[in-house]
């Protein structure tokens, strides 16, 4: 199995006006994916995984590496290609053509299945680029905020008057896309108790000001949304469990949130 956090290090895109590649159609690139390896923006960057569990903005770093430097050396007559995550050629096309083509998990529909295309990762062969991070333009739980919070703002207006204050939304999962919801609820003027197994997401979501308060807890994670919606105050706690076991539990104690909502990764539960 590949190793993908050999030769790993903190990326940190240039600022300002200096450029190190040869024009700004190269250069933009480069630093949009740096930017998806920043430490503050992807949720694993050691082993290149920038959201979705495993979304990569890299096949390795070894292809990182190489890709960076073909940016640098590109000509503004050529574009480069890369495939899934690792840069494979660069042709001589013209000033108006794209400067970068890329091509992420594409298989031929009958081998286009999970048992697959994780043999063609592991080997190092293939990599999974989620929406935005192997397409090198994630923004950071920041792009989801706007849509989350339209959302809640909706579900108040259909069935709570338009007011959410003094309410509380209950869900689960504070990864990369995730995470925006303890933020977005309180934008809307809620409460938000939002469980988490990874304690590590919660602590990104802390350092990052996208929640509040993180406890380990039932008891006191109810005991803050309580005093919170009494006081009509719109905050957010990152409970740290198993959604699975504590949403049954608080159904058993009576507790009822206002909304209910979820969302883990259901299109990878191991890595999500």
């Amino acid at each position: 199995m590949i190793d993908r956090s050999h030769n790993s290090r903190a990326v940190y895109p240039p600022t300002g006006t200096e450029i190190t590649a040869k024009s700004w159609l190269t250069e933009a690139p480069m630093r949009m994916l740096m930017n998806n390896l920043h430490p503050d923006v992807a949720e694993n960057p050691d082993e290149l995984v920038v959201y979705g569990g495993i979304g990569r903005a890299a096949r390795n770093w070894d292809a990182f590496d190489a890709i960076i430097e073909s940016l640098k050396e590109l000509e503004s007559d050529q574009t480069l290609l890369v495939q899934s995550g690792k840069p494979v050629g660069v042709f001589r096309t013209h000033a108006d053509a794209p400067r970068v083509l890329i091509a992420n998990s594409n298989l031929v529909p009958h081998w286009a299945n999970w048992d697959h295309f994780n043999e063609l990762d592991k080997k190092g062969l293939a990599m999974y680029g989620q929406m935005t991070a192997g397409s090198w333009i994630y923004i950071g739980t920041q792009g989801i905020v706007q849509g989350t919070y339209e959302t809640f703002v909706e579900a108040g207006r259909q069935h709570y008057g338009g007011d959410l204050s003094g309410r509380w939304i209950m869900t689960a999962g504070l990864g990369g896309m995730g995470g925006a919801q303890p933020l977005a609820a309180v934008m809307a003027g809620a409460c938000c108790l939002a469980i988490e197994c990874d304690e590590s997401r919660a602590d990104f979501r802390l350092r990052t000001r996208y929640v509040d308060e993180k406890t380990h807890d039932i008891g006191e994670a109810l005991a803050m949304i309580e005093r919170w919606t009494a006081a009509r105050e719109a905050k957010s706690v990152a409970l740290i469990g198993n959604a699975a076991e504590i949403v049954p539990e608080l159904f058993k104690r009576g507790v009822k949130p206002d909304i209910l909502t979820d969302q883990t990764s259901a299109h990878d539960p191991v890595h999500g």
